[in-house]
């Protein structure tokens, strides 16, 4: 499937260290400024990105991605400008996996074979929406395997021993652990919680496993790293993004946070 993707898990492997993979909503607040922060993510650290398709009615998310989302909607984003973005960022970095994450309505207005077809030719790696069980996936799981993209699954505390098999068939790329029940942006797992979910999920597959929903410092991502193949960070680099608006100097903050974030997981396990 997704050759940098895997390309990226191997080298975090080679290194003996955890990787982070940051989230943020395209066109937030407008497409020019996410551009800029998405240009300038790997840089800041981030091993694997995660692009936010805006959507409308967010219903895992929490209120600083739902509002993340009405801004850009409000901006003009749509699924073909995000796609748009990702052939911006394409066109000066080939290698840093790139992963759309959101909610199956764009794609299915947009029609999934040719989001998928755009979506590869743009550069997408892979995608993860939200709202897809593995039992409604067969419309996209054809054209992403045809296309090399990987579909990513999300499991959860409340997902069980028996559940998880059917989950994990068709999941490729990574597994994403979201370790509370619940919205993004809320309450936290603990790290014991969280070491405990990677262990019993090891046992079900080989992937990769990143973890994410509730972390915001980088003392969390550490945490998460030390046991987990990567920490995701969403709703508080969104935030940071919100708390900066309208300011010159909002595309450095969100990037000098990102870059405190990789490097609590650069050294989680030094």
């Amino acid at each position: 499937m997704s050759k940098r993707i895997d390309a990226r898990f191997a080298s975090l492997r080679a290194e003996g260290r955890g990787g982070l993979v940051t989230f943020f909503t395209a066109g937030d607040p407008d497409y020019d400024t996410s551009l800029a922060i998405l240009k300038g993510l790997p840089a800041a650290g981030a091993d694997l990105i995660e692009l936010g398709v805006p959507f409308s009615d967010p219903m895992a998310d929490g209120p600083a991605i739902q509002l993340a989302s009405q801004r850009a909607l409000k901006a003009g984003m749509t699924a073909r400008r995000t796609l748009e973005m990702v052939r911006a960022f394409r066109a000066t970095d080939d290698v840093t996996p790139l992963i759309l994450m959101g909610y199956f309505n764009p794609i299915y207005v947009y029609g999934p074979q040719a989001f998928v077809t755009d979506a590869a030719a743009a550069g997408v790696d892979g995608l993860i929406i939200v709202d897809l069980p593995p039992e409604e996936a067969d419309e996209l799981t054809g054209p992403l395997q045809a296309a090399g993209l990987d579909l990513i699954f999300l499991t959860a505390p409340t997902t069980d021993d028996a559940r998880l098999p059917t989950v994990l068939e068709k999941a490729s790329g990574f597994v994403y652990y979201v370790s509370i029940t619940g919205i993004t942006g809320t309450a936290s797992a603990s790290e014991a919680a969280i070491a405990a979910a990677v262990k019993r999920l090891r046992r079900h597959t080989d992937l990769p496993l990143a973890v994410g929903f509730g972390i915001r410092t980088p003392s969390q991502a550490a945490e998460v790293a030390r046991h987990a193949d990567a920490a995701v960070v969403g709703s508080a680099l969104v935030q940071t993004v919100a708390d900066h608006l309208g300011q010159p100097g909002l595309v450095g903050e969100a990037l000098k946070y990102v870059t405190a974030l990789a490097d609590g997981v650069r050294t989680a396990r030094k």
